[in-house]
């Protein structure tokens, strides 16, 4: 034996008794100083020993023989040496002649146990100490296992460093021992332990149920709810009662919510959910919050060809109808009186509750141009406008602000016209005589004839056989309009 004494007989004996069956070459490796030697010796196996006293910074183990083992303190932290008489594992390191002890070590015996746990299949848990690009440094019990990034989580993982100093279960994949490698994956343990889940969720839920899950992901058409094993779909249109542009601004990924179970379809394994449905209805009793003709202030949450929407309050909308803007004004589109996201002042004109509908004007919260127009302008009065457009059938012109008449192609000259262009232009200035006003319908006729110029000097008055025949002579005017307020027509 090199770089030991022989045992003696005594000593051959309790070292025997402490290791079992062992030749004498590794009771000689027992007391071999040499690096090679208590490598050597590390490998005899795993021992049990009794706590027998703290002295120092050593603790005595009692290995059942006469001679006790050692170790550093050190090695309990950071739990502390435990009471006198707790059975720890060991493993043998070498045997001190001197001293008469034998030098152990509990850390290699947790290594020896934490190998012998590592098997594929098998559930581990460690500390996660460092990070390279390709995936986390985990430490299980004084082995050092690898996990690749892919395997970190069943989604994937931008930023994987914040597993750093956490405490991690996973699934052994690999385990080489010759090698000192172990492969580990999260991911294949949640993967299982999902798989659970989901046949017990499959098996409890049901429609109607309000369940608590969390925000997996966030897209442009609603989120994805894990409820414990399955993802239910939380469309945007379910997010509130009011209109949602961006699912975003309802909920986060990582948020935990309740939500309402809408559908199962168990044979595909869908559900859809819903978070305005554990909310308040705001069309609930909206019959008794408001009445036809309130005034109310609210935001324009969008416009449309026909309109602009405006919230009253969340989640309830009124539309505002194209026609009801302006008094006056011809309005193309919504945006040239109001713009999305502004603050205005309505009038609640109708409520239909049964079908989530409110209509909304805004001018009826202005004053009408049409209150007192006919004593205003009375029929024969000559009044200057404005030619604000043109039709086939005639021109409007504006009076005053909000008030526009009609003058029909047969009341624009004494003689017949082919074009209205002939007589008048888009933002002319005429005198015009008032034929007839209707404030309800809001209409005027009006006429050129008799206010551009009266009969010609000399001309005297028509006899009665003149106008007789020009009574015989009458017919239907061009566009089927016959006098004052049937000379009316819209662009619109």
């Amino acid at each position: 034996m090199s770089g030991a004494e022989p045992f003696d007989e005594d000593l051959e004996r309790e070292v025997a008794e402490a290791l079992g069956d062992r030749s004498i070459e590794e009771l000689e490796d027992l007391a071999d100083p040499t690096e090679a030697g208590r490598n050597r010796a590390s490998a005899a196996g795993v021992r049990q020993g009794r706590v027998q006293q703290a002295s120092g910074d050593v603790v005595l183990i009692d290995l059942g023989g006469k001679s006790p083992g050692m170790l550093p303190v050190n090695e309990f932290k950071p739990e502390g040496v435990p009471a006198e008489g707790t059975i720890i594992d060991v493993v043998i390191e070498r045997f001190d002649e001197r001293e008469g002890l034998f030098i152990l070590s509990k850390r290699k015996a947790e290594v020896e146990a934490a190998w012998a746990s590592l098997q594929p299949g098998a559930t581990v848990e460690g500390l996660v100490t460092g990070m390279n690009k390709g995936g986390l440094e985990v430490e299980i019990k004084g082995v050092r296992a690898f996990m690749p990034a892919s395997q970190v989580d069943v989604y994937h993982v931008h930023d994987i460093s914040i597993f750093l100093q956490q405490t991690i279960r996973a699934e052994v994949t690999q385990v080489d021992r010759s090698d000192n490698n172990v492969v580990i994956s999260r991911r294949k343990l949640l993967e299982r332990e999902q798989a659970a889940a989901r046949e017990q969720l499959l098996g409890e839920i049901a429609e109607g149920q309000v369940r608590q899950g969390v925000v997996r992901n966030v897209t442009e058409y609603g989120a994805f709810v894990d409820l414990g094993g399955l993802d239910g779909l939380l469309h945007i249109s379910d997010m509130s009662w009011g209109r949602v542009k961006d699912a975003g601004e309802i909920v986060q990924v990582g948020q935990t919510i309740e939500v309402k179970v809408l559908k199962i379809e168990p044979e595909k394994e869908r559900i859809s959910l819903g978070l305005k449905q554990i909310m308040a209805n705001p069309w609930d009793g909206v019959e008794q919050r408001y009445r036809a003709g309130q005034k109310l202030t609210g935001r324009v949450t969008r416009l449309m060809d026909f309109g602009a929407f405006v919230e009253v309050e969340p989640g309830l909308e009124g539309l505002v109808p194209i026609g009801e803007m302006s008094w006056g004004r011809r309005v193309r589109h919504p945006s040239e009186i109001v713009q999305e996201g502004s603050m205005v002042e309505v009038a609640v004109l109708q409520i239909d509750a049964d079908k989530h509908r409110m209509s909304l004007g805004i001018r009826q919260v202005q004053e009408n141009p049409w209150d007192g127009v006919a004593s205003r302008y009375p029929p024969e009065s000559i009044v200057t406008g404005r030619v604000t457009r043109l039709a086939d059938f005639g021109a409007f012109v504006e009076i005053e602000a909000g008030i526009e008449g009609l003058v029909h192609i047969s009341e624009m000259a004494d003689r017949r016209i082919n074009r209205v262009s002939e007589v008048v232009q888009p933002d002319q200035e005429i005198q015009v005589r008032v034929l007839s006003v209707d404030p309800e319908s809001q209409r005027m006729s009006l006429s050129l004839k008799s206010a551009v110029a009266g009969p010609a000097d000399g001309e005297g008055e028509k006899s009665e056989d003149e106008k007789s025949k020009q009574r015989k002579r009458k017919r239907p005017r061009r566009g089927g309009l016959e006098t004052g307020n049937d000379a009316w027509l819209s662009l619109s």
